[in-house]
């Protein structure tokens, strides 16, 4: 494995019980960089992520973090890896009987010994670096949208991960929460020194801040690329996908017989 890179899947194949999901699968991700992974609904983009953090095995292939082949870790070796990420699920998932506060303070106090001083310190930090510091003691129903995928970011950071895995990080925001959201993913990615990996219907947006993009269909790799040489790709996937077309190799139509002998207009005839 390259010392360049913090994540690099080989050869990787996966299937639930007889549905492959995921045939072939090579992707990389430097340190340092903002790593798209795109693709219709169904096409195992989620998947990746749950191999990445070993919660599913591969049927073939590896998936290596860190130098580590994580599924011929143990238990407490996966588990030592897990601290060194951070997950940022779709829609936040917070603890909705837990403040603010005490949802980013969660991992320290679970996975630390630090003094609850140095924890008080720390979570305003957090907070803060996500502009939400003045808000550490509303409960999440109290939280719009926006506020609650910037609350946890801030708990995906908390325990200084080296890896940050994002599930459609932008879905359901409004335009300004959508925009704030991506530039803090740039923004911690880079001052923090993280590697990122985002999994993500939203074209326009993740290309404004990634570094690399790998288009997923049919369990295999379409396309991948800057996201200029993703925007100038002549692959028909990767155009009907980016343009929102109706038509292409994803069909409109889910395979159906004749739809006149359906109809039975054949024996009208």
């Amino acid at each position: 494995m390259s010392n360049d890179n913090l994540v690099e899947i080989r050869d990787l194949s996966f299937a639930y019980g007889n549905r492959p999901i995921l045939k072939g699968i090579n992707l990389t991700a430097p340190r340092g960089k903002v790593i798209a992974i795109m693709g219709g609904s169904g096409s195992g983009k989620t998947t990746l992520l749950r191999l990445i953090g070993g919660q599913l095995r591969p049927d073939a292939g590896t998936v290596r973090v860190d130098g580590q082949q994580v599924d011929q870790l143990n238990t407490r070796e996966l588990y030592a890896l897990r601290r060194k990420m951070g997950m940022l699920f779709q829609f936040g998932a917070l603890f909705t009987d837990l403040s603010v506060f005490d949802n980013v303070a969660f991992q320290m106090r679970e996975h630390t010994d630090l003094p609850e001083a140095l924890i008080h310190d720390l979570v305003l930090m957090k907070l803060q670096a996500v502009g939400l510091r003045g808000a550490s003691q509303l409960m999440p129903a109290e939280l719009s949208g926006g506020m609650a995928r910037r609350v946890a970011l801030a708990r995906a950071v908390a325990l200084d991960p080296m890896l940050i895995m994002y599930d459609e990080p932008f879905t359901g925001l409004d335009p300004i929460s959508l925009g704030v959201i991506g530039n803090l993913i740039r923004r911690m990615t880079d001052t923090l020194g993280l590697t990122s990996i985002i999994v993500t219907h939203d074209i326009q947006e993740s290309l404004k801040i990634v570094d690399y993009v790998y288009f997923v269909s049919n369990g295999v790799i379409e396309a991948e690329g800057t996201p200029a040489e993703i925007l100038a790709s002549p692959a028909p996937f990767v155009h009907q996908f980016i343009h929102g077309e109706e038509d292409g190799p994803v069909p409109f139509h889910y395979p159906a017989a004749d739809y006149a002998r359906d109809l039975g207009l054949d024996r009208r005839t």
